[in-house]
């Protein structure tokens, strides 16, 4: 294993956006074990800095990989066109003018069912948008274009974090 590899390769994975959880989360395990600093109890303070070091990668590794958002930035990023989200904000219109609807459909939300057809909408959404994401960093290797929809996946996250924020205030 090498510190420096990416984090498709540290976990021997194709270096693509669909992935399988269950062989992430196996894979994550079996290197925590391999790298566990008891493991090297026995080598000295050197090897389980080390040691550590190593947990701490495979940690900040299994993080992106796990989470498909997250995933996809960091496919972007390794393939030339970085997120940027707090510089570069930039999403189709037919976006921008689904967002203020569902924040008008927020702020006049007035009750459970409203927010149930908002959070609907807002899961087909974040599916088609992860199928879009798939299929322009799989198929098509248009990373400039995914980053665009990664922006969008991720204002559509932060936005269903306000929707259930609104559950909760009506009690839920």
């Amino acid at each position: 294993m090498n510190l420096q590899s990416n984090d498709f390769a540290l976990f021997g994975l194709p270096e693509r956006f669909e992935q399988d959880r269950a062989a992430i989360d196996a894979r994550w395990k079996e290197l925590q074990r391999e790298a566990h600093p008891d493991k090297f109890a026995g080598q000295g303070a050197a090897a389980q800095r080390v040691a550590m070091q190593w947990s701490v990668r495979i940690n900040e590794a299994y993080q992106r990989l796990k989470d498909p958002g997250k995933r996809a930035a960091y496919l972007c990023e390794l393939r030339g066109a970085p997120i940027e989200a707090e510089n570069n904000t930039a999403m189709p219109a037919e976006f921008l003018m689904e967002q203020m609807e569902w924040r008008e459909a927020l702020d006049e939300a007035k009750g459970e069912e409203d927010l149930d057809t908002l959070a609907g909408q807002l899961m087909r959404t974040r599916r088609d948008t992860l199928a879009r994401i798939a299929q322009l960093l799989d198929s098509a290797n248009d990373a400039a274009a995914a980053a665009g929809q990664v922006r969008a996946l991720m204002f559509i996250e932060r936005f269903d974090h306000d929707v259930q924020q609104r559950y909760e205030q009506l009690g839920h």
